[in-house]
This record gives structure tokens, sequence and C-alpha cells, in this order.
């Protein structure tokens, strides 16, 4: 597998957003995630969008961290919040997530942020089951979904 840098709006990118609000539409019977998402908010120094490619070069997980400080959403000086991950069925079990995942702790971490956050679902064990493996513990809730009953948010020192 390939990691590489993308904007948040790259074709690819759009295309596993595609699929990941697909499956938040099956798990939740909705419309998949309304958080609102800037696509410079992934531009380094301030967050980085990441991709995995396969050997054929076809996107098959993705990522992405944006910064965040205080404010009225809950979120703390130092934040950076965790966005968008998520592996193609296909390739599921082989590790993609937390390789990512430990990419964007490092540039995070490489970009002065002192804490990474995330939102997750009750309906989404797998997810769960990664960050709390990962050194995630759960914490405040904070962001879009913070009154959403479903709603569990994790928090890690970088």
């Amino acid at each position: 597998m390939n990691l590489r840098r993308v904007a948040f709006d790259h074709p690819d990118a759009v295309k596993l957003n595609d699929q990941v609000q697909a499956e938040y539409a099956a798990r939740y019977g909705d419309d998949g995630d309304a958080t609102p998402l800037d696509p410079t908010e992934f531009e380094p120094p301030r967050g980085v969008y990441l991709i995995a490619y396969d050997e054929s070069d076809s996107p098959v997980a993705t990522g992405g961290w944006r910064t965040q400080d205080e404010n009225d959403e809950g979120y703390t000086d130092g934040d950076a919040e965790l966005k968008r991950m998520y592996v193609v069925e296909e390739v599921r079990g082989r590790g993609l997530a937390r390789r990512i995942l430990a990419a964007l702790e490092d540039d995070a971490r490489a970009a002065g942020r002192v804490r990474m956050v995330l939102e997750t679902g009750a309906k989404q064990p797998e997810a769960v089951a990664l960050y709390t493996s990962s050194g995630y513990e759960p914490c405040a809730k904070f962001g879009y979904y913070r009154f959403h009953e479903l709603s569990m948010c994790f928090a890690k020192r970088l």
C-alpha cells in the first residue's frame, strides 16, 4: 500500500467520501455525516488528508486531520480532529486503518498539535475498537454531534 497526501476535494477523496457517507447512512438510517467540512481545513500545516492506494493504484482507504482550537463546540487549544477514516470493505482487516491513524498522529504532532480527538458513533464498533486499542480514551463530547445520543468522542495525547 502507498500512502499519499491529497487535497480533501481530490476526485479519489470525493469517491471514498461518498462511500463512507453511504455506509453512515446504512448504519444510522440518515443522509450520512452532516459535519461541515471545508477542503482548505486539510491543507498543511493546519491539517492533512491521506489516501492509501493498492498495488493497482486504486484508492482503498482514507483519513485526515484538521486543526481545532478552543471554541463553542467543545474543542480545546492544540486539538487535531480526526476525520473521514474509512477503508473499503474488500481490504478491511489488513491494518490499513491503523497505518493511516499512525501517519495522521505523526503528522499532527509534527505540526505542533498536542491532542488528537475524534467523534464516532455507537453503531461503529470496529472504529471504537481501533481507537481504544490505539490508546484513545473517552472524553467530553465536542463538535457537530455533541448532543446526539449515539455520538461517542475520544482523545489521545500526542
